[in-house]
């Protein structure tokens, strides 16, 4: 039988979206707050918070919970068992992923996770701002590795990459072949950048184990990995990017890839989320595909 006095402590957790606030509403500590609701989601075996260090946010059933707080005691009893009797994955789930994330939105991951799952429904955003995901209301979100907080729980999706230096055979044959990333300095490059308020990225290289960076001035510069291709394509000068979403072209002859000796590989894409006692059975499915898909 659930203890009652812990729908309280939720319902005060949900509305104020904040333990320590929480806590001083309801005159208890901080401390009772948070061992309060992981006794509520062991009892029912799922999570209803999620929280980090940096903000707290009801999931799909705490959300569900909060709403039938507020019908007949009847009701709320019902609610209470459906929750702690779910099976069959189900439910929204929301993933914010970068557009660089090639093994994850190449189409195969995604296509094969929704046929073995009907009745979960899945809102992938597309984007290369940095922001809190729990704050957000997103579930999970898959970005490279090397920049996901501490916190946070990370599965690899497709292993480790590579990035390719590119151009069109056409655009090499008017302007040469650059011999070093120096060289770069001197040429037409197509550069990446996440945000129109920030500066584009500079292109990493290596060179006898040491690494080093070139600060190469583009003259085209976006936040769409499609554009920089087709702009190569096109002969528009040289372009930095993923080598997996590049070789298609470089199997065509389209493209041709430069400067390999200077390129090593590095940890790749991570799914990752909160950290949780009771993962929702949806997001569970998830990791459990990704890691099947390795």
């Amino acid at each position: 039988m659930i203890d009652l006095n812990l729908l309280l402590l939720f319902r005060a957790v949900a509305e104020e979206a904040n333990f320590r606030a929480a806590a001083d509403r309801l005159g208890v500590t901080r401390s009772a707050v948070s061992q309060g609701i992981r006794r509520l989601e062991d009892s029912l075996g799922v999570a209803l918070v999620l929280r980090t260090t940096r903000s707290v946010r009801l999931t799909e059933a705490g959300a569900e919970l909060q709403a039938a707080l507020a019908r007949p005691l009847t009701e709320i009893l019902g609610t209470l068992d459906s929750l702690g009797a779910e099976d069959c994955p189900r439910g929204l789930l929301r993933i914010a992923v970068t557009s660089i994330a090639e093994p994850f939105l190449s189409g195969p991951l995604i296509a094969r996770f929704a046929e073995a799952h009907p009745r979960i429904t899945l809102d992938i955003t597309v984007t290369d701002a940095e922001f809190d995901i729990v704050a957000a209301g997103f579930d999970a979100g898959v970005r490279l590795g090397e920049v996901i907080e501490q916190d946070m729980i990370a599965v690899p999706v497709g292993g480790p990459q590579r990035e390719a230096v590119v151009a069109s055979p056409a655009y090499l044959a008017a302007q040469g072949v650059p011999d070093h990333p120096r060289d770069l300095v001197h040429h037409r490059c197509i550069g990446w950048r996440p945000a129109p308020n920030t500066a584009p990225y500079r292109w990493e290289f290596a060179e006898d184990g040491r690494p080093f960076d070139v600060a190469v001035d583009p003259q085209i510069c976006t936040n769409d990995l499609r554009l920089m291709m087709r702009t190569a394509l096109n002969g528009g000068g040289i372009t930095f990017a993923p080598l997996q979403t590049l070789q298609p072209h470089f199997d065509s002859g389209e493209l041709v890839s430069l400067l390999e000796e200077f390129l090593p590989s590095f940890p790749g894409f991570h799914l990752y989320f909160p950290q949780s006692r009771n993962m929702a059975p949806k997001l569970r499915a998830l990791v459990a595909h990704v890691r099947g898909s390795r």
